[in-house]
């Protein structure tokens, strides 16, 4: 990293908090992945696919990350261009990863959902790092952020395997760029680079998560529709978002 970039007080918080971060999480024991998490509300069949509308709902990832993908050829900006792709690719793969994994959820499904995401968590935050701080320490990034982001999956599910599961590392590559992306769009400002669809995509993620939250709740009220299909659909949509905050000029 240049010493420029160093010096710079802003760049120096930033630094600190991801320090404090990663402390903070591994100071915490283990953390197993808890069976309960494959128990949704909505187990119903529908045209020979089980637990279908969690494995149908999956479909708005792939046409968020198929669009992106296509606006990306002619309206994207060149010193994000890889990174918004690697998210695109990500994107859509998670549609494949999530709708494998809901067809009969367990762990070994479920390391083909989280996989793509940490793509698309990753290669976000580099877009992001590259925008808002330095287009070449962003794009330097890109690489050894995508590989922390597959070894912090494949690091639980082989813990799993030996029977002292542990998803610190995943937890931390999932929610830090939650944290580090708000504050690195605050601390460096820019101009004409479509923030507002950043925060629309804040809103859209944060909504996602209490629907998940609310699976079962929000199955019984409804009756028709689960928290967990609800969530795969509002949370396509902060993919959306990135991809037109991407190209927008």
């Amino acid at each position: 990293m240049p010493t420029s970039l160093l010096q710079n007080r802003r760049l120096q918080v930033l630094l600190g908090l991801t320090v404090v971060c990663i402390i903070a999480v591994f100071m915490h024991g283990p953390i197993a992945q808890w069976d309960s998490y494959h128990h949704f509300a909505d187990t119903r069949t529908m045209l020979g696919i089980p637990n279908a509308l969690n494995v149908l709902s999956n479909i708005p990832f792939l046409i968020a990350g198929l669009a992106g993908l296509w606006l990306l050829r002619t309206h994207g900006r060149p010193e994000t261009q890889v990174a918004n792709i690697c998210f695109c690719f990500g994107l859509a793969l998670t549609c494949f990863g999530s709708a494998y994994y809901h067809l009969a959820p367990d762990n070994a499904g479920l390391v083909w959902d989280r996989l793509p995401m940490t793509l698309a968590f990753m290669s976000f935050l580099a877009a992001v790092v590259s925008e808002h701080i330095d287009v070449k320490l962003g794009q330097r990034l890109l690489i050894p952020l995508l590989a922390i982001g597959i070894a912090s999956v494949w690091y639980w599910h082989w813990s799993e395997l030996q029977g002292a599961g542990d998803l610190r590392a995943y937890a931390l590559v999932q929610f830090y760029p939650s944290l580090c992306i708000p504050l690195i769009v605050w601390m460096f400002p820019r101009k004409n680079i479509g923030v507002q669809y950043l925060v629309f995509a804040v809103i859209a993620y944060v909504a996602a998560k209490f629907l998940e939250a609310g699976d079962a709740r929000i199955y019984s009220l409804l009756g028709f529709i689960s928290g967990h299909t609800l969530k795969h659909i509002v949370a396509a949509l902060p993919g959306w978002f990135v991809v037109k905050q991407a190209v927008s000029s």
